[in-house]
């Protein structure tokens, strides 16, 4: 199960779309038990709504990312996605912006861990939020 933690589109304000990332874990074995991993949460957005692989577990991940476009409102990790053992696709409410990456390589029992790079906020700059994430197999 995923949960993303995103910012609406602000118009004429700086935009940041994905700030966040928490996944909730199920029961595996006797090390693995139930409970939450999340990322750092940049300072904008709010959770968007739980999503459940219908039997199984999340496997791979696809992030959608803004490149850089210069002079303007960047925002970096828009949107992600995620492959479940089933294999339904699980997809995040984020930003329309960028485009989706290559899927990442197939956990053979999951996902475990996260790690995620965030934007400290800029004050007066453009924000950007999550930047990227890395996910480690069980």
């Amino acid at each position: 199960m995923e949960e993303s933690n995103v910012e609406e589109q602000q118009g004429k304000g700086d935009d940041t779309a994905l700030n966040g990332i928490e996944l909730y874990c199920d029961y595996y074995s006797d090390t693995v038990k139930r409970g939450t991993i999340s990322s750092t949460k940049g300072s904008w957005g709010g959770w968007t709504g739980e999503r459940w692989c219908p039997s199984g577990y999340l496997t791979s991940f696809s992030l959608r990312v803004e490149g850089s476009i210069g002079r303007g409102d960047d925002t970096a990790a828009n949107n992600i996605q995620f492959l479940c053992s089933d294999p339904n696709i699980l997809e995040g409410n984020g930003g329309v912006w960028g485009g989706w990456g290559s899927w990442s390589g197939a956990c053979p029992v999951g996902i475990c861990g996260i790690t995620t790079r965030v934007e400290r906020p800029q004050g007066r700059g453009d924000d950007t939020a999550l930047n990227d994430v890395k996910f480690e197999c069980c």
